[in-house]
């Protein structure tokens, strides 16, 4: 079954009609919206990124029968010539914050990184988005300093702050997985605007119904 993980960039955006569930797990109580597909919201109950308890969600997410996702998250440009408004699916990513595991007690190495046959998948549902590049995760919720970002994009290409972790912990429960990032902005001094929160929400209405209709076109293509 195909699971979804969105955040800020789906908030505005109208969503596929599915029943809401709280799943028990052992890692917390997560919220899914299950149907033909299971959609998850990462900020239940308005938790900023470091608070997501991302065991339990991918851990519900399990529960009801996921094994192929697609994450969708905000990211900041790290590059001047990947645009603010511009998708982007990565190939790759890192993270320079410790990422949750699933594994609590016993020793487990499992090779994290995108499904290159759902990432190809993805790419067809959503052709306008750039297919490649390295996302990379900070910790949150403050952004980035201009020195960071200079250090990053040595790297990286994208920033964000959910998706390494929600990607690893996937690997870890055997499931096929994919993301899309919605560049909202440039980092921290690759513009003279001065970013905040509000910019990104602002960005994500914005762009709510082209959001809405690519939520569709995964779904019709790829569930």
């Amino acid at each position: 079954m195909l699971g979804i993980i969105g955040g800020t960039s789906l908030l505005f955006s109208d969503l596929p009609r599915l029943e809401r569930r709280v799943v028990h797990n052992p890692f917390g109580n997560s919220e899914v919206l299950c149907g033909d597909i299971v959609l998850l919201l990462r900020h239940q109950n308005d938790r900023p990124p470091h608070r997501i308890n991302f065991r339990s969600h991918l851990a519900a997410l399990s529960i009801s029968g996921v094994d192929r996702l697609v994450t969708i998250g905000s990211a900041g440009s790290l590059r001047r010539e990947i645009l603010p408004g511009s998708l982007m699916i990565p190939s790759d990513y890192m993270s320079t914050s410790t990422i949750p595991s699933i594994h609590e007690h016993k020793i487990r190495h499992v090779h994290p990184g995108f499904t290159p046959a759902l990432s190809g998948e993805l790419a067809e549902a959503v052709p306008e988005a750039l297919a490649g590049g390295v996302y990379v995760q900070t910790r949150g919720p403050r952004i980035e300093t201009r020195a960071e970002v200079r250090a990053l994009a040595s790297a990286a290409d994208v920033v964000g702050m959910t998706i390494a972790s929600e990607a690893t912990l996937a690997a870890e429960l055997g499931m096929q997985v994919c993301a899309l990032c919605t560049v909202d902005n440039y980092a921290n001094g690759l513009s003279d605007e001065s970013l905040t929160y509000e910019h990104i929400l602002a960005c994500a209405a914005e762009h709510k119904e082209r959001t809405g209709e690519i939520i569709e076109r995964i779904i019709r293509r790829m569930a």
